[in-house]
């Protein structure tokens, strides 16, 4: 039986508390266990019939059917069960099988879209794979690695959370509008490769299904033509506003400042975490992400005076973000927005999730938040929706064609429906 658990927005539920300022009429939530005994669940997709698509970071590819079954499509290394894999995907860190996505055409090509990481030739990268996903949707085949170059962290570094496989980004997206698959990068925790024309970590590239750049794209010259924008940290959400289909990243920010952001085609999001650039000194292995002060704990005031994530000193014209979590730094990782009249002063609006990571004595994020974004994206108002069961890394958030909000909580192990009343 589905555990069914309610919060009140303003009101306090098994000791937590969401704030019910912002909206005169928010929703009720209530949540229930839509899949769970799942390992380190990272991305879902839907299908119009709710067929759910979904990766776990260390496992693989699984489709769960509307009747409650669960299929095991494609497995990494090392997994079992599945109907089939493929050697050279794995998990390490922050790495392995990460976002998920469906074709706009699927009724008619059957292609499923997936990041992972992959140690193909030898040569450690993470990538874009294209699937065919068979009719009775218990098999895939025809695999194609659409994007093959994107950076891997191979080795730990000197500096604060160093460890291989960090930085990522990994979050993949269809827009409704255009219908061209984003995709987010991670910077590897190196300082060359947020501004960098070629390397195409730290960066949202805009390809077709092929992997081939948009022929509108509208990066500088000299840049990869795939690249939409550039100069990112490790964006790991990328969602389109319902009323323009302009996208959105959410973003990990260094000791402060997670940021939403809207994109501009060929935009500069102004991350340069180079040595030496400007009052900057040398930084351990090069990487200036946590300068000036590398380690030790600091208050939000001296957060606030080190390296923006969006650097407008060095870059005036980087694209400016809606939202820097009040300059705190707590994981965040995923974001959609919330569509349908169920959803009451909260339709049309963004919801935001958190890994949960405190950096040095900032509060532990845990929690949803709901944001009102400006008509032109540069600024924005949130309101907080504490989580109503134990809390967890939220590591993805999408609304079904049910209407909900599906949930992935990566410690738990879960994907919980949370529905409005």
């Amino acid at each position: 039986m589905n555990k069914i658990s309610t919060v009140k927005v303003g009101l306090v539920f098994a000791g937590l508390i969401a704030s019910g300022t912002l909206f005169a009429a928010a929703p009720n939530l209530k949540t229930e266990v839509a899949v769970n005994k799942l390992e380190l669940p990272w991305d879902m997709a839907f299908l119009q019939d709710g067929t759910m698509f979904f990766t776990e970071k260390c496992k693989g590819l699984s489709v769960h059917l509307p009747s409650g079954s669960t299929n095991k499509l494609h497995g990494i290394e090392g997994s079992t069960g599945y109907s089939s894999s493929s050697a050279d995907l794995f998990c390490d860190g922050q790495a392995g099988m990460m976002g998920v996505a469906i074709d706009p055409d699927f009724q008619k090509n059957r292609f499923i879209y997936v990041y992972s990481s992959s140690k193909l030739n030898n040569k450690l990268t993470n990538r874009v794979m294209r699937l065919k996903v068979n009719e009775s949707l218990n098999g895939v085949s025809d695999r194609t690695d659409i994007v093959t170059d994107i950076g891997y962290k191979p080795v730990a570094t000197k500096h604060p959370f160093g460890g291989p496989g960090a930085h990522n980004g990994g979050r993949i997206r269809f827009s409704p509008a255009d219908g061209f698959l984003y995709v987010t990068t991670g910077d590897n925790h190196n300082g060359e490769i947020p501004q960098s024309p070629t390397l195409i970590g730290g960066k949202v590239l805009r390809i077709d299904r092929d992997g081939k750049a948009a022929s509108d794209n509208k990066p500088p010259a000299g840049f990869d033509p795939r690249v939409y924008t550039y100069g990112h940290r490790n964006p790991q959400g990328i969602a389109f506003r319902t009323s323009d289909n302009r996208p959105f990243t959410a973003e990990n920010g260094p000791w402060h400042n997670d940021e939403v952001t809207a994109l501009t085609n060929g935009g500069n999001a102004g991350w340069d975490p180079r040595p030496n650039i400007g009052s900057r000194k040398d930084c351990p292995d090069n990487y200036c992400g946590y300068s000036p002060n590398q380690m030790g704990a600091m208050d939000q005031k001296q957060r606030s005076a080190f390296m923006p994530m969006t650097d407008l000193k060095t870059y005036p014209k980087a694209m400016k973000p809606a939202w820097n979590n009040n300059g705190l730094s707590q994981g965040m990782f995923c974001n959609t927005f919330l569509t349908g009249k169920q959803w009451k002063d909260w339709d049309g609006q963004m919801v935001v999730g958190y890994t949960g990571i405190g950096i040095h004595g900032t509060p532990v994020g845990n929690r949803l938040d709901v944001l009102k974004i400006s008509a032109n994206g540069l600024s924005s108002k949130a309101e907080q929706v504490s989580w109503p069961t134990a809390t967890g890394r939220f590591r993805s958030v999408v609304q079904g064609p049910d209407g909900n909000l599906y949930v992935a909580l990566e410690d738990q192990g879960v994907i919980y429906r949370v529905k409005p009343e």
